[in-house]
């Protein structure tokens, strides 16, 4: 995964974040990747690159959608923070036209994740974010393209409880409703995407 810690630096709490991270159970459709973490903000940091494809057979062979997740640790329990963790998430998924009209898409696509949460039964702390609706209109030369409409979900929280895998499927979750796949049926359980 994409680590990065300050020199002469180790977390035995970090550590054991990264093997939970590696055992999350998000989707089929979800292929995480490792990429760069960021540098400046915590002593300690992971970050993944989600894509969200359709499964094998699926004649669209286009992501459905795209994020990032991105999990902080700095023992010192920055004050905004209000903890050690701190999770930083993107997700961003086309939708159909019409939904870009829909006055509630922004609260819904805020409630995607709080629902996901918890429904995960997670405790979070100091979470915040954006929903952001792009509408693209072609005109002259372009104007034959349909209209499309992408939706952006920025969020932050603090994970509270120690189960970090799970925050990380619960964002999975997320990425997975913007990107329109169904709700896996009750009883069904992911099984590991592939890590590349």
């Amino acid at each position: 995964m994409g680590t990065r810690s300050l020199p002469g630096e180790s977390s035995a709490d970090f550590t054991r974040a990264l093997h939970d991270l590696r055992a999350a159970r998000v989707r089929p459709e979800v292929r995480l990747t490792e990429m760069p973490a960021p540098t400046r903000i915590a002593p300690h940091a992971v970050a993944l690159s989600a894509d969200v494809r359709p499964l094998a057979g699926h004649d669209d062979e286009d992501d459905l959608g795209t994020g990032r997740f991105v999990l902080l640790h700095d023992p010192a329990e920055p004050e905004p923070w209000g903890g050690a963790w701190r999770a930083v998430t993107f997700a961003r998924a086309e939708l159909e036209p019409e939904m870009g009209a829909d006055p509630m898409l922004g609260a819904v696509g805020w409630s995607w994740l709080l629902d996901a949460l918890d429904a995960h039964g997670l405790g979070y702390a100091a979470e915040g974010g954006t929903v952001t609706r792009v509408l693209s209109e072609g005109f002259a030369s372009l104007g034959d393209r349909p209209p499309t409409v992408e939706m952006e979900v920025r969020a932050s929280w603090t994970p509270t409880d120690g189960r970090l895998a799970d925050h990380l499927e619960a964002w999975a979750d997320v990425l997975c409703t913007i990107s329109g796949l169904p709700p896996l049926p009750d009883g069904v359980v992911a099984l590991p995407a592939q890590r590349r």
